[in-house]
């Protein structure tokens, strides 16, 4: 079976495609993965053909747009949510994605099909170009587990996708489930569900193998661990919006600095009896100074600090819900934009942690502190551990696929 894969956005994004395909390789079959050169990288070590052919995804407002609101959770800055007729950053990412991006991802998908000559594709949740390609290809077509593919109502999409297909001369649909018609990958079980819009679900264990050449660091072995171990991280993403602060670009309404974010949890958590490792992502903190017992780290093996965490200070990325869920971790979330507001309401819906709405660090190390001497919290985690960890073996995806091909 040839599979050709898609990840475009940020470096998470191909983290939740690595093992999907890292399995597909492991069962023989041949898996290209058309990507761009911020993603490429996250498959260097793995059996896979990599095409750095993607157009990188434009996160930046239109010209002379609104600058950045207050810092997310402050009273003069409300949640958005997943409505795109009130959410302008949402909007935005809808007439990216079904624009440029997706036709110029089409061309170089079609270019790279040629030589790939996929039986499926596995593609991005943010890729309107795969979805066009199988469609003329006439193959299966499922997204990978990500945070658009959860929020966003595939109603909302179809407008755009139809004017594509019509530029295409493929027929138009009228349902809106035309975007994923052979389901869609997650790592999560139903009952802890992150998606608002019902689909058919190909559900399987993820690994906290992840980069394997990345284990923790030495000093990561002397840290004291006679009080709870608290992790602290922005993800992949927020360093991609910093960059556009650097270069004197306006941020999309709905968007903070994450350097604020993170000067409010390093000097949240310098008041918290705990250890605390913090991932500053190469976000520059220079003029920050850490209680001692605050460890700062470029960056580290996320998915196995948490195994040992007592809790997850978080941004609220779906991978990183996921891989807290995987652990057990119970999540503080402060979220900045795009799914993550929406992930950290679900998170407290389901009982995994706390949405985060006061980020003053006095109220950040309370809250934290009430999280980790929260038994209900501590449970409610084990429990969807649990369930996650009865899910199939990632292995179960490659048989599955074939059916889906035969």
């Amino acid at each position: 079976m040839r599979v050709l894969c898609t990840a475009t956005g940020s470096p998470s994004h191909g983290r939740a495609l690595l093992p999907l395909a890292r399995a597909l390789a492991a069962a023989g079959h041949e898996v290209t993965v058309a990507s761009t050169s911020d993603v490429a990288p996250v498959f260097a070590a793995d059996h896979v053909t990599v095409s750095e052919c993607l157009p990188q995804l434009q996160l930046a407002p239109p010209s002379g747009a609104a600058g950045p609101p207050a810092l997310s959770g402050s009273p003069d800055s409300p949640a958005l949510g997943a409505d795109p007729e009130t959410n302008p950053h949402l909007r935005m990412m809808l007439e990216r994605l079904t624009g440029a991006q997706a036709t110029e991802g089409h061309q170089a998908l079609l270019t790279l099909s040629r030589e790939a000559r996929p039986d499926v594709i596995i593609r991005d949740g943010m890729d309107l170009g795969a979805v066009l390609l199988a469609e003329q290809l006439g193959i299966p077509h499922l997204p990978i587990p990500s945070g658009l593919v959860n929020i966003i109502d595939p109603a909302a999409l179809l407008p755009g996708l139809n004017r594509l297909r019509e530029q295409l001369g493929l027929p138009v649909q009228d349902d809106p489930a035309s975007l994923y018609p052979y389901g869609r990958f997650d790592y999560l079980p139903a009952e802890y569900s992150f998606a608002r819009f019902p689909a058919t679900v190909l559900a399987y264990r993820q690994t906290t193998v992840v980069d394997r050449t990345a284990g923790l660091p030495d000093w990561v072995t002397r840290l004291p661990t006679d009080r709870p171990l608290v992790f602290a991280a922005v993800g992949t993403a927020l360093p991609m919006v910093r960059a556009m602060l650097a270069e004197g670009t306006p941020l999309p309404q709905g968007m903070t600095d994450p350097s604020e974010v993170l000067r409010s949890i390093i000097a949240g958590l310098s008041e918290l009896h705990c250890t605390a490792v913090v991932a500053t992502a190469d976000i520059p903190l220079h003029d920050v100074r850490p209680g001692p017992n605050v460890h700062l780290t470029d960056r580290l093996a996320q998915p196995l600090l948490l195994e040992c965490a007592d809790l997850f200070v978080t941004h609220g990325g779906y991978n990183s819900i996921r891989e807290a869920v995987r652990t057990g971790t119970p999540m503080a979330v402060l979220p900045n934009f795009g799914d993550q507001p929406l992930n950290a309401e679900r998170v407290q819906a389901l009982g995994l942690g706390r949405h985060l709405t006061d980020t003053r660090p006095e109220a950040l190390a309370a809250a934290c502190q009430d999280l980790l001497d929260d038994r209900a919290v501590a449970a409610r985690t084990r429990q969807a551990r649990l369930a996650t960890l009865a899910l199939p073996d990632i292995g179960q995806a490659a048989a599955d696929l074939e059916k889906l091909v035969s």
